[in-house]
């Protein structure tokens, strides 16, 4: 009874496999047999295809197309081409020079993905599974390119058309594109002085240019820099003569966008009117012309923006940083620098975006899976690892002002301003007016003291090595004399009330005792030239009473004695 139930069960498992292939061999019948454009007849009037065209499959049409144009064998390309919209006895005139202006739009403006062009009747993609959307699916249409047309755009594709009464379906350009073919060759084919040239300079040689594209590159090129030198120079030499200072401004800022914006339009009226350069330039050079476009236009934007609020915002060069009064225009200028990295991030981003998607780089190239959002994401941040975490440690120091424009920092022992903070360094003044050049992010991620984040009243310790029978309630007079006659000079307005100022014996050791005087300070930024006019006129004032009354005031240094 055990094995009769089982060979049931295994019979009805059987039925329901043979049902389920039985199934998916007529839906796969089915999807085959509506892969194909119906028409009732193909290029009647060019008669029977040539042995040398084969339209089975996408990729042997392709190639059959390229070689027989390659051959300049435009009777026989023309069979590639679904001539249904011309009358029979148009064909055979209309149809090689279709072909011909086809031909010179794909050379110039498609870049095959042969991998698109699969060599099977039914272009039934098997690679891809769930990653891809038409794996497994048989087709009967495939977009090579898509180019700007007006009012519309075209598509250049390959179709698998089925003839009433052929046996075979065959692949061919459909009817749509050849309909648009005399408009795109108007717009992407040669130019007059292409077609003005000796016809040796046509051929093609290495690279599969043509000959007066290696010279009319080179040409391009020098050109589009001598044009780039010269609008410099014209800028340069006009904010020279500016006399207001508003204009200076204006010109210094749109400089670099007027520079690329000249050289960018140069470049993109050459290649559509002088020089049409076939598609493996053209891959290049249309994408650099979108980026160079809107790279002007965005650091336009950018520039412009920075000049109005270095105008009605920012402080004046005028204003000392370093002055503590200006406490408020340093944090002014600490968050202006803020807005400016925020900007320029964004501006970007959107200019990136905007590149991307207008160049169509994935189409142009190819290049599917460096152009993926994961694959771009991760090239793209291990290139630029250090400048964006070098960007991120600028705006981390810019919000939380820890740091700002002006303050005065000991960095790795180094007494010095901060000058600037910019995107991917901080500049440091130091006290004898050299710059220390600090990345933001070691810059950031260093302890450093900011003296003027502290209360503004600071003292600064001056600690001298003095004899330990020094009198020191006469270093206390000396010390608070001094104090006065520093407060009587320029300098002495950065004196804060002498009451804060004292003297303590700190240390002792056989060589002395160790005496600190304090002076008291109203602005960390001057603390430290006060404190060093202080010290030279102690030690000048103790130098005085020691030649006065004859008893040591300075420890004297022992010299050890020979072994």
């Amino acid at each position: 009874m055990t094995r009769t139930r089982a060979l049931r069960i295994l019979l009805l498992l059987l039925g329901l496999a043979l049902a389920s292939l039985m199934a998916l061999t007529a839906r796969a019948q089915e999807q085959s047999g509506d892969a194909v454009f119906e028409t009732s007849a193909l290029n009647v009037g060019l008669g029977p295809a040539p042995s040398r065209i084969d339209r089975a499959t996408p990729r042997s049409a392709m190639a059959s197309f390229l070689r027989a144009a390659s051959d300049e064998d435009w009777e026989a390309a023309a069979h590639v081409l679904d001539l249904s919209g011309l009358p029979p006895d148009q064909q055979r005139i209309a149809g090689p020079r279709l072909a011909h202006d086809l031909y010179d739009v794909i050379d110039r403006k498609v870049v095959l993905d042969w991998s698109l062009l699969l060599d099977r009747p039914d272009a039934l993609q098997t690679e891809g599974g769930d990653t891809e959307a038409k794996a497994g699916e048989t087709r009967r249409s495939l977009l090579l390119r898509e180019l700007a047309l007006d009012p519309v755009p075209a598509d250049i594709r390959l179709n698998r058309v089925q003839p009433a009464g052929a046996g075979q379906p065959v692949w061919v350009f459909p009817a749509e594109t050849v309909r648009d073919v005399p408009a795109l060759h108007r717009a992407y084919g040669p130019s007059r002085f292409e077609t003005a040239l000796p016809e040796w300079s046509r051929k093609k040689i290495l690279g599969g240019l043509m000959r007066w594209e290696w010279i009319g590159l080179p040409v391009l090129i020098l050109s589009a820099l001598l044009l780039g030198w010269m609008v410099h120079r014209a800028l340069t030499l006009a904010r020279r003569r500016a006399r207001r200072k508003v204009i200076r401004g204006v010109l210094n800022a749109s400089s670099w966008p007027l520079i690329i914006a000249s050289v960018t339009a140069l470049v993109w009226w050459v290649t559509s009117n002088v020089f049409v350069f076939s598609g493996r330039i053209d891959v290049f050079l249309a994408p650099m012309i979108a980026t160079g476009f809107i790279t002007a236009l965005l650091l336009f934007i950018v520039s412009g923006v920075e000049a109005l609020l270095d105008g009605l915002i920012a402080p004046g060069d005028d204003i000392d940083l370093t002055v503590a009064d200006h406490a408020e225009s340093r944090a002014l200028a600490t968050r202006l620098n803020a807005a400016r990295r925020v900007l320029v991030v964004v501006v970007f981003l959107i200019g990136a975006g905007v590149v991307l998607t207008s160049a169509d780089i994935a189409g142009n190239i190819g290049l599917s899976l460096l152009t993926s959002a994961g694959a771009l994401t991760i090239i793209l941040g291990y290139a630029a690892r250090n400048v964006l975490s070098n960007i991120m440690a600028s705006l981390q120091i810019a919000l939380n002002q820890s740091a700002r424009m002006g303050d005065r920092v000991v960095y790795k022992g180094e007494l010095c301003h901060v000058e600037r903070i910019n995107m991917t360094f901080v500049q440091l003044r130091n006290w004898d007016s050299t710059r220390l050049i600090v990345p933001v992010e070691e810059f950031a991620s260093e302890t450093f003291s900011n003296w003027t984040l502290q209360d503004p009243e600071m003292l600064r310790i001056l600690k001298l090595k003095l004899d330990p029978h020094a009198d020191i309630d006469r270093l206390r007079e000396a010390f608070t004399e001094v104090l006065r006659q520093v407060a009587s000079l320029d300098i002495g307005q950065n004196i804060s009330d002498l009451d804060g100022a004292s003297v303590n014996v700190a240390d002792q050791d056989i060589f002395g005792i160790t005496v600190w005087f304090s002076v008291p300070c109203t602005d960390p930024n001057t603390s430290w030239e006060v404190a060093c006019t202080v010290r030279e006129r102690l030690v000048a004032r103790l130098a005085q009473i020691e030649r006065q009354s004859g008893g040591k005031v300075f420890a004297a240094a022992v010299a050890a004695e020979p072994g």
